[in-house]
């Protein structure tokens, strides 16, 4: 065998340092950039006419959008029962339901360590299951929420549902390619549910099933329907506003699906502060800035900080149920047998 001549090239051990710094940097500059824009709009915007906007709201207005906040609370319980499906656990469906929505209050405001994964985490092994289980329902809820993100937010992009101030570098046309790819994702997934001949993966100690093609296509159609609804919620407070009467709801959805993925990046619970920025920077040209933004402070008090207060008092019914079962099987593990 022929050795070979010359030095061995050499491994750049500074890469993945390097890597990890661009991704700092360019996190930092986000932030950065997020922050400015939030502070020229806390100082450009006429606070008094936020809360003028906010006094006006009367109750049907008021009813109607905690009716629809209410519907997709119903919807996120129902995400809850397809991961019961999908885990195989036993717990009853009520049960399930009830941790799905309490989870989902929390995660709202709080964040997903603290609601999404650590509530169910919490509250399901305090009912007796696995924490490889919780893992499952909770990869499963998620993958359920952000599929049908990609269908109707791949549909609605492909649409062009609004219309995009001038001098935006993306562009109507830009933005219909970022749907078209979004429902292309959707379709790779459905496809793999329907023929990947591989069908789990294990990460971690955890195994990961991929769902099959109907259950695929209930996640789709339940989470679809939900952002539907959320963005139901702020249609109908916004068209509130005498201001805002000629605000379609294809607008409202186009702007409330882009600043999910904005929240997302920039990992603020809530997405506090970015929704009301994005919104602003969609529709600001068309509606005046307090009025959507003392629209969003209302959706944010009814979407939010309300399901936040139930789901507080929620977790504390379900951990008091979960006290009391375990001391009840505890007292029965105790008895001996008649003789």
């Amino acid at each position: 065998m022929k050795a070979v001549e010359g030095p061995l090239p050499l491994v750049d051990e500074d890469a993945p340092r390097r890597r990890r710094g661009l991704g700092t940097a360019i996190t930092l500059a986000f932030f950065a950039g997020l922050l400015w824009l939030l502070s020229r709009l806390a100082h450009r915007l006429p606070w008094g006419d936020v809360a003028g906007a906010l006094q006006a709201y009367r109750a049907p207005t008021l009813l109607a959008a905690a009716a629809l906040v209410a519907a997709s609370f119903g919807l996120y319980a129902a995400y809850e029962l397809l991961c019961r499906r999908y885990a195989g656990h036993r717990l009853s469906k009520r049960l399930t339901a009830a941790i799905g929505m309490v989870a989902q209050a929390l995660n709202l405001s709080l964040g997903s360590w603290i609601g999404g994964i650590g509530g169910r985490l919490r509250l399901y092994t305090r009912f007796g299951q696995a924490p490889e289980l919780v893992a499952r329902v909770y990869g499963m809820a998620l993958l359920t929420n952000w599929s049908g993100y990609l269908l109707l937010a791949g549909g609605v992009f492909s649409a062009r549902q609004i219309d995009l101030p001038e001098g935006w570098r993306l562009g109507e046309a830009g933005l219909q390619w970022i749907g078209l790819t979004l429902l292309a994702a959707w379709g790779a997934y459905a496809l793999a549910c329907a023929r990947s001949p591989r069908r789990s993966w294990t990460l971690r100690g955890v195994e990961l099933r991929l769902p099959s093609l109907r259950l695929a296509a209930l996640q789709a159609g339940l989470s679809a329907v939900n952002w539907a609804l959320m963005a139901g919620v702020v249609f109908v407070l916004l068209r509130a506003q005498p201001a805002a009467q000629g605000i379609g709801y294809g607008a409202v959805l186009s702007c409330l699906l882009l600043a999910a993925v904005v929240g997302v990046l920039t990992h603020i619970p809530g997405g506090l502060g970015v929704l009301e920025a994005v919104f602003v920077a969609l529709l600001g040209h068309r509606v005046p800035p307090a009025a959507l933004v003392g629209a969003l402070l209302a959706y944010r008090a009814l979407y939010y900080v309300a399901p936040l207060l139930l789901g507080a008092i929620g977790f504390v019914v379900l951990e008091t149920g979960a006290k009391a079962t375990q001391g009840r099987r505890r007292r029965t593990a105790g008895r001996t047998p008649a003789q």
